[in-house]
């Protein structure tokens, strides 16, 4: 059986247990076993590899020991066994961080999960489905890689959770232009599944690892920061799956739960989609300097990927950074005009590329933009890059999404920062911006193509789609707009008081 029908076959059994409800709690479900059974392919690999090798967790619960004999315990005595024992002894394991890191990493994957199955015969059924993919065959880990990518799209379908998933093409594109290397620290702030951190991890070891000694390396550059459980759980096996031995660096925890000016870390490259269009919990931004404050997350999270951005040394090149932003970011005022002005004085904001509607459908309509900037030097100019749709597409769709040869225009104009990107000129999809008409603006970086005339759409469907796609922002930006107002009121009232 294919690996992808043992996966449609796990979720019709979790179907008929009365205990999981919904796409989301399969897909949880799913994650913890998923991660004990990558995690226990692992430990065969490192017993083999290492001489008196020990194991990190009691070895009555590696897979192995309790779940891989498919006539092994069933029933009620499986559930037993798995409520009131697996899951009591990983959630409060006594683990010594330097001494036992892979016991620390199992701990925290398990500090939120679950087991929502209440029907142990369904529940074999299911360990007995996971146990036909072979994690030790380099082949199946491989195609695993197609599956784990179904895996983030059925998240997108289930309810909010799409905000886990940033399309490949988008993840690729960034990572190929923003070129992380051998040793380079690489960081997302807000990482959801891994797909940045996992792209970055294949792109150093394509391009510029060699020895075994180059690969202990490359294991210690990715970090990475997840705020919900069942991403940073799915995130945590994606490492492993990759090879990282011990991803103690992807921690679960609000990246934003820290003062700004407590941050001592430096990173060289920052690949990111932070959440966009939510707002923080009261107090969060108080972790922010007082002109700079607000509760909207996208704004919080971009100041913070300024100041940890590594600061030049000795001739280096400072840290770099592509993040991907809604168009309110580029047109906001208030505290995202001072956001804007930050960047641009502290940072080279050089390229801005513009996405068109329906990227990130179906979880959301509202177009966003790619900021690349690299810190250390003031912004002289930005250009701007329009992505077109492909010829014949007139919008993306979960069935139709975005792929990465589309991008090969600009990865062919893209140029080399080193020589302050002479080589590029305008086209039709091009152009250029000086920072001082950007401060004529106030900062206002939604500045439309002037290569293209404004097209008028006379067929019913694009009409229809278009102002679906209309009322959908329309309302996403009457949800800021209310917690702006919201911040402002208490403010006000804080002040009277």
């Amino acid at each position: 059986m294919s690996i992808s029908s043992s996966i449609k076959s796990i979720q019709d059994i979790m179907r008929k247990d009365a205990g999981v409800d919904g796409d989301a709690q399969r897909l949880g479900q799913m994650s913890w076993l998923l991660f004990l059974k990558v995690f226990d392919a692992q430990e065969e690999e490192l017993d083999l590899e290492q001489d008196d090798y020990k194991a990190p967790i009691d070895e009555k619960y590696l897979w192995r020991n309790w779940a891989a004999d498919a006539e092994g315990i069933t029933g009620d005595k499986l559930l037993e066994f798995v409520n009131d024992d697996l899951f009591y002894h990983l959630k409060n394991m006594v683990v010594n961080a330097e001494k036992n890191p892979r016991g620390l990493v199992v701990k925290a994957a398990f500090s939120d999960a679950f087991n929502y199955m209440k029907n142990g015969t369904l529940l074999r059924q299911v360990i007995n489905k996971l146990n036909e993919i072979d994690f030790t065959d380099s082949t199946e880990r491989h195609l695993f890689g197609d599956i784990y990518e179904q895996i983030l799209k059925d998240l997108q379908s289930a309810g909010n959770a799409g905000e886990f998933y940033t399309p490949r093409a988008i993840t690729k594109f960034i990572v190929k232009v923003t070129d992380p290397k051998l040793g380079e620290s690489i960081m997302d702030p807000a990482c959801g599944t891994g797909g940045f951190l996992a792209c970055s991890f294949d792109h150093v070891k394509e391009n510029y690892v060699i020895t075994s000694a180059d690969h202990e390396t490359l294991q210690k550059q990715i970090h990475g920061v997840e705020k919900k459980q069942l991403p940073h759980l799915l995130c945590t096996t994606n490492m492993m799956l990759h090879g990282i031995e011990v991803p103690v660096q992807i921690k679960h925890g609000n990246t934003l739960n820290k003062p700004l000016s407590s941050w001592d870390d430096e990173f060289d490259v920052i690949v990111t989609n932070p959440p966009f269009g939510g707002t923080e919990e009261d107090g969060i931004e108080k972790n922010f300097p007082s002109e700079m404050q607000t509760r909207e997350t996208a704004d919080l999270f971009l100041q913070l990927i300024i100041e940890v951005l590594a600061a030049p040394v000795n001739g280096k090149q400072g840290g770099r950074a592509a993040v991907v932003l809604p168009d309110g970011t580029l047109f906001g005022e208030g505290v995202k005009t001072k956001i804007k002005k930050m960047l641009t004085e502290e940072c080279n904001l050089h390229t801005i590329v513009r996405l068109p509607n329906g990227v990130f459908n179906p979880y959301t309509g509202i177009k966003t933009n790619i900021l690349f900037f690299t810190k250390g030097k003031p912004t002289k100019d930005v250009w701007f890059y329009e992505h077109p749709y492909p010829e014949g597409v007139k919008n993306y769709s979960k069935t139709k999404p975005m792929k990465f040869e589309e991008f090969q225009t600009e990865l062919d104009w893209w140029g080399e920062e080193s020589d302050g990107f002479a080589g590029r000129i305008e086209n039709e999809h091009a152009w250029k911006v000086s920072i001082e008409d950007v401060i004529a603006r106030n900062f206002n970086l939604d500045i439309k193509n002037p290569h293209q005339e404004e097209v008028i759409a006379h067929d019913p469907q694009e009409l229809l789609a278009s102002y679906q796609q209309q009322q959908q922002e329309i309302a996403e930006l009457r949800n800021q707009l209310k917690n702006i107002l919201g911040d402002a009121l208490k403010s006000s009232t804080g002040s009277e008081a």
